[in-house]
């Protein structure tokens, strides 16, 4: 417990969206939850223009980055460390590495770029925390500016979700450039977000929701429009009906000069807000939600109970043992037809990483990503055996399973487990040239360890019981094998497989029977 002369320790969590960046700082409480301290949010942009969001524009990253660095000023007032995570805008640009690095280098943010199923995750996360919901079958739809995410949720768990090239930018830059709204263009809006909406309908119609729930500034925006005079948004609900009601007034000013004149607009989301309602209308109408309830909290709030969840006074917690864990099991389940050896495999590798953390001196985590990259090495081979270290990456990289990773996290495993055989780690491999010096040192040291792990069950047959390591100078590691199994085989392959081990620990490595 935080004693009375002790602040309560502080984190902020950044949500770089495709029309805005908002920063939340926020005081841990004892027992769990959060206080927030101070919010604060800018309109950068970052994916308008045309293109439909393949390239961030100059001055859109310009403003991204500048708006970063303020963010992580007013962090730095309460002394809260700083987790940013980016979405649709930064997701699909072409040179969103380049943002990625401005932001670490000019803005001193590190910025995780998540996946669309991620970022659904993390919303419910924050909805779950703002409405009195968990108990009950649970529609969430959070509407940005590049993608739409829906969640069908329950008990704290997504049952299903979806992540849609549909936000209010990129749907106004398509049907809505000129200066007047016609009416062909929004029938063409209407159509085009109820063709994007059906693939989902079944999955919410074989599971099924109670309650709806919106999360975004779209939909608070749409809900002081409701109810102009509204002073908190969290919990108010408005039915299809009002939305309607909404839409006609907005249709009805044909201009975003006459839209900023209705009463509850806010002025700078008169040229969006029109795309936003009808991506809501059509939510609405496809899944039959009646009514739809109010979430304050959304993606930043997720990502602090999610950060929360990961940290306990400092410690990293085993968060690979539930919601990510079941993701790699899944994803394991789904595409390697030996579970039983990549599962033996991964005992090894969790041996070995135990037996020379003298030498590797890596944390919990990076053991976590070990077992996960062991789990996983083998998936390639639902492609194809040829090259299939290169698509085990390729299948764990593009994966919509590995939820409760970051895109940092999925990365070290993908590229782990593509270097469990061939080639090792190169500077010109640029997936891993793109890591940090640390980032590139873990990879190098859990490839390492991965291999002589594979070796030593060459045959597939589970013939080494464990490991230990009896001396550091060179190192070696002595296998335990079934009694009166043959192990040399074993034996062989490790040491074949030890170049990489032996360079990343620069001494020689003998792999002995015990």
């Amino acid at each position: 417990m935080t004693s009375l002369s002790e602040p309560a320790p502080t984190l902020a969590a950044i949500d770089v969206g495709t029309n805005s960046l908002h920063l939340v700082v926020a005081r841990l409480l004892d027992g769990g939850g959060f206080e927030v301290v101070e919010r604060e949010k800018e309109a950068v942009r970052l994916g308008s223009g045309p293109g439909d969001m393949k390239q961030l524009g100059a001055d859109a990253m310009d403003r991204g980055i500048a708006a970063l660095d303020r963010m992580r000023q007013v962090a730095a007032i309460s002394g809260a460390p700083v987790r940013a995570v980016a979405t649709s805008a930064v997701r699909e640009a072409e040179n969103r590495d380049e943002f990625v690095r401005r932001a670490r280098e000019e803005a001193g943010v590190d910025v995780e770029v998540i996946s669309g199923i991620e970022e659904a995750r993390l919303i419910h996360l924050g909805v779950l925390q703002a409405l009195p919901v968990f108990d009950a079958p649970i529609l969430v739809v959070d509407i940005g500016g590049g993608s739409t995410e829906v969640v069908l949720g329950f008990r704290g768990e997504v049952r299903a979700s979806r992540s849609l090239k549909l936000g209010h930018l990129r749907l106004t830059d398509r049907f809505f450039i000129g200066e007047r709204l016609r009416g062909r263009d929004v029938m063409a809006a209407r159509s085009f977000v109820r063709s994007a909406l059906v693939p989902f309908v079944h999955e919410v119609e074989h599971h099924g929701f109670k309650m709806a729930a919106g999360s975004s500034g779209t939909i608070q925006a749409l809900a002081r429009l409701v109810q102009p005079d509204l002073r908190v948004t969290n919990a108010f609900t408005f039915t299809r009906d009002q939305l309607t009601k909404v839409i006609d007034a907005l249709l009805s000013a044909d201009t975003a000069a006459k839209r900023r004149e209705i009463e509850g607009i806010e002025p700078a989301r008169a040229d969006v807000i029109v795309a936003g309602a009808l991506i809501l209308e059509q939510v609405m109408d496809a899944f039959g939600a009646q009514s739809l309830m109010v979430s304050d909290y959304a993606l930043r709030e997720g990502v602090l109970l999610d950060t929360v969840g990961r940290t306990e006074g400092g410690r990293v917690l085993h968060h690979l043992r539930d919601v990510s864990r079941r993701g790699v099991a899944q994803l394991a389940a789904l595409c390697d037809e030996e579970p039983e050896h990549s599962a033996q495999v991964a005992r090894l590798a969790l041996s070995l990483f135990d037996a020379t953390t003298t030498l590797h001196e890596l944390d919990e985590g990076c053991r976590e990503y070990l077992e996960a990259a062991a789990l996983l090495a083998n998936v390639g081979l639902f492609v194809s055996h040829s090259k299939h270290h290169l698509h085990s990456y390729y299948v764990i990289r593009n994966s919509e399973r590995l939820v409760g990773l970051t895109d940092t996290e999925i990365e070290i495993i993908a590229l782990v487990a593509r270097y469990h055989r061939k080639s090792g780690p190169k500077e010109s491999h640029p997936e891993f040239t793109r890591l940090a010096a640390r980032e590139r040192h873990i990879v190098r040291v859990l490839a390492g360890l991965l291999r002589v792990a594979i070796g030593l069950d060459r045959t597939h047959e589970g013939k080494i019981t464990s490991v230990r390591v009896r001396a550091l100078h060179p190192l070696q590691i002595e296998a335990f094998g079934v009694p009166g199994a043959d192990i040399a085989l074993e034996l062989y392959a490790a040491t074949e497989r030890s170049g990489l081990l032996g360079d990343v620990f620069e001494r020689g490595v003998e792999i002995i029977q015990a």
